[in-house]
């Protein structure tokens, strides 16, 4: 079972828009929403489902909104909550900005859309693109598009128009992984792992078949290649675009792709990964004044690569004050109100190493609060690079008119959760 109705409020809890699709909960419930809401915070009870009798109310906050979904029976959970998450997406993509002034401004198209994305509480046409080809933001528009619903919301290919064309056919591939790392005080990694995404932007005319092939390592074994390097996927998720069936059988990522640019798939790689920029620090405190900071990092990926707009974020106390720098490369800036340092490097061959100085003052009084000891974080992009070794084999593009189209890959390695906990 799904959702009985969707309610948008403002943060005073009033209604702003709202939809009832099944009819078997009241709609005066959601009054309880916001009391209930600020006695869970106020407990520090805070969860993502809140009860009020019989009546469950499962919420997501987005800027200055809430999105609540009611239901009075044993709902899947899960499905409620992609939903909600994925209105947040279309509002987005029709709204540019989802917040109160912009459900305000566009009553009639959020109605609309409530009633297409959504019927008797199941999701339906969820794609933005489609949606955009039968509700429009004209007033005009919207009389003329009830009498005719494209094609695509009952083809079997629903996420693709037909009869698109382009001058020229081409399908651009992105490889985006990013890297999570903790390392503790001593140097040691205890977590590690790959998240990486395949995105398109394609431009193809017609109906075209796509096939992709990477380096997979169980492919490799289920056609007796075990030539070159391959990597173990763990955690696949594809765009509803590829034949499932087909990946189980003989692992071949076959599909038809959706216009423009879309999420292909993600994965995970769950293997141990040498820090690309390795951060040495030592940070000395000298009661009642000063602090001093030495931040030595090093680039640890091959020489002919190059990470772009690297920061080094380090933490220093609140009190501190007199901030002064000296780096090797780069520039530091002391950002008081989140107490830290940021060190930013444009440019950071690999192999190389910076060195970063920083002196602050303390005040003679001591800060008797006790603080943490955040982490030295950082964030870097670093081209033409992946860590885990994918690559893409081929991509075959077969359309019936049998015209040739260039596919474009290009790979790029960034930073995700990466931490380094320090001793002071």
């Amino acid at each position: 079972m799904s959702a009985s109705a969707i309610f948008v409020l403002d943060l005073k809890g009033k209604v702003l828009i709202c939809r009832n699709y099944k009819g078997d909960v009241n709609m005066s419930e959601i009054d309880h929403f916001l009391p209930l809401l600020m006695q869970h915070e106020e407990e520090g009870l805070l969860c993502p489902v809140l009860s009020h009798g019989n009546v469950h109310f499962m919420w997501i906050k987005h800027s200055n909104l809430y999105l609540v979904a009611t239901t009075n029976k044993n709902s899947n959970a899960s499905l409620v909550y992609s939903f909600l998450y994925k209105l947040v997406e279309v509002f987005t993509e029709y709204f540019k900005e989802l917040e109160e002034e912009s459900i305000q401004d566009n009553f009639v198209v959020v109605y609309e859309l409530l009633d297409e994305l959504m019927d008797f509480g199941f999701p339906q046409t969820t794609d933005s693109k489609i949606l955009q080809e039968y509700i429009t933001q004209e007033g005009t528009k919207l009389e003329v598009a009830k009498s005719k619903v494209p094609t695509t919301v009952t083809n079997a290919v629903s996420w693709r128009s037909e009869g698109i064309k382009y001058k020229k056919n081409e399908v651009f591939i992105d490889v985006i992984e990013s890297i999570n790392v903790l390392v503790n005080a001593n140097g040691s990694v205890m977590s590690s792992d790959i998240v990486g995404s395949i995105k398109l932007k394609t431009m193809l005319s017609g109906m075209p078949e796509l096939r992709l092939g990477l380096n997979d390592r169980v492919l490799f074994a289920l056609t007796g290649r075990d030539k070159g390097k391959t990597v173990v996927m763990e955690d696949v998720k594809f765009h509803q675009c590829v034949r499932l069936s087909r990946f189980d059988s003989d692992r071949t990522i076959s599909f038809i792709p959706p216009d423009g640019e879309s999420e292909l798939m993600s994965y995970r790689i769950n293997t141990h990964v040498k820090p690309l920029i390795w951060i040495e620090s030592v940070i000395e405190k000298f009661s009642h004044s000063r602090v001093e900071i030495m931040v030595k990092a090093k680039g640890q990926f091959k020489k002919q690569s190059v990470a772009n707009n690297v920061e080094v974020r380090v933490p220093v106390p609140s009190d501190a004050d007199s901030p002064k720098f000296k780096t090797s490369t780069g520039t530091a800036k002391y950002v008081p109100e989140k107490n830290m340092v940021v060190w930013t490097i444009k440019s950071f061959p690999g192999g190389k190493e910076f060195l970063m100085r920083a002196h602050f003052g303390l005040p003679s009084v001591e800060n008797n609060e006790l603080e943490g000891k955040p982490p030295i974080t950082v964030k870097f992009e670093i081209p033409y690079f992946t860590v885990s070794g994918i690559q893409v084999r081929y991509m075959k593009i077969i359309e019936k008119s049998g015209y040739q189209a260039l596919p474009w890959v290009r790979y790029i390695t960034q930073s995700g959760d990466y931490q380094l906990r320090t001793n002071v």
